[in-house]
């Protein structure tokens, strides 16, 4: 039975021709009463494409920020302000820019996690499930892959293209729990570990596969396995359980985002009825960022 606030929230939602969109790693609450739940890519190109007026965007700031870059025209709205990014916060333009005077040869592939004024200077963006994909298809020798080292390293290791990273990391992924991870393959021991290419390489060697959540999804989708260990953010647990009532899976790693869940149903609600708080990019920052975080949504995951 529906609640007051989900009643609430699904009445708002048509009357103000909204469309709410949820990361993978919000809580199962938010997972629930969303349209569309996914990955940052999928999230991109459904804002880019969506016939609604408002676009209700539960995850955090970049990821609104870059609904308005590709949909300027509509209102963009995270419900909760304060849900950002560290990842996104340890990089900022002029240290970029040092960056780019150092390897003028190389252009530069900007992981999504990062501010719009950033995608501003940078070819071409990339989430987890295409990034190495986009740094085949940029027409250049070098790059300069940020913000994520890990995901860099990853991606280095896969292309015969010279790859200079910048030194950051997602904290949640980065101090994924080894040992813990280890104690939940001993608990299970016929599951398949999937972890993502966030967390540290040491990871990636206990993994059967290294995989952004959209590729995770697709990988158990063809799989035989019936149990799986997951190496993300925990949220990706209620996603793959929604998805797959016929598997089983268990998170691993310890790792957890605190401003994935940030946002709860009385914040979208308040955010339906107020109409917001806005997220916007301003327009000469969105035109030169726009080209960027295009190229990243037409290449696949």
């Amino acid at each position: 039975m529906k609640n007051g606030t989900t009643a609430a929230v699904e009445r708002l939602r048509r009357d103000r021709n909204a469309v709410i969109l949820a990361h993978s790693y919000q809580p199962p609450e938010i997972q629930d009463i969303a349209d569309h739940v996914g990955d940052s890519l999928e999230l991109s190109r459904i804002a880019a494409a969506t016939d609604a007026s408002v676009i209700i965007l539960c995850g955090v700031r970049f990821m609104a920020e870059t609904a308005h870059i590709l949909a300027p025209g509509k209102t963009v709205i995270l419900p909760e302000p304060d849900a950002g990014c560290p990842l996104a916060d340890c990089i900022e333009v002029p240290a970029l820019k040092t960056m780019q005077e150092m390897y003028p040869e190389a252009l530069t592939v900007l992981y999504v996690n990062s501010p719009a004024s950033v995608k501003a200077e940078s070819y071409a963006c990339c989430t987890s499930a295409n990034a190495l994909r986009v740094v085949e298809a940029v027409p250049s020798r070098e790059v300069i892959f940020a913000p994520d080292r890990n995901l860099g390293t990853f991606v280095s290791r896969h292309t015969g293209k010279r790859v200079h990273i910048w030194n950051g990391a997602c904290r949640s992924h980065a101090a994924a729990d080894l040992r813990e991870m280890r104690a939940r393959m001993e608990e299970w021991p016929d599951a398949q570990l999937l972890v993502h290419p966030e967390t540290p390489p040491e990871a990636w060697e206990l993994a059967d596969e290294v995989l952004g959540t959209g590729g995770m999804i697709r990988h158990v989708a063809s799989s035989s396995c019936a149990r799986f260990l997951i190496g993300t953010e925990e949220g990706m647990v209620y996603r793959l359980r929604t998805l797959f009532p016929d598997r089983e899976f268990m998170a691993a790693g310890l790792i957890y985002c605190e401003n994935m869940k940030k946002i709860t149903l009385q914040k979208v609600l308040r955010s339906l009825e107020t109409l917001g708080p806005r997220v916007e990019v301003d327009p000469e920052v969105r035109r030169r960022a726009y080209e960027s975080v295009a190229r990243m949504t037409e290449v696949s995951g």
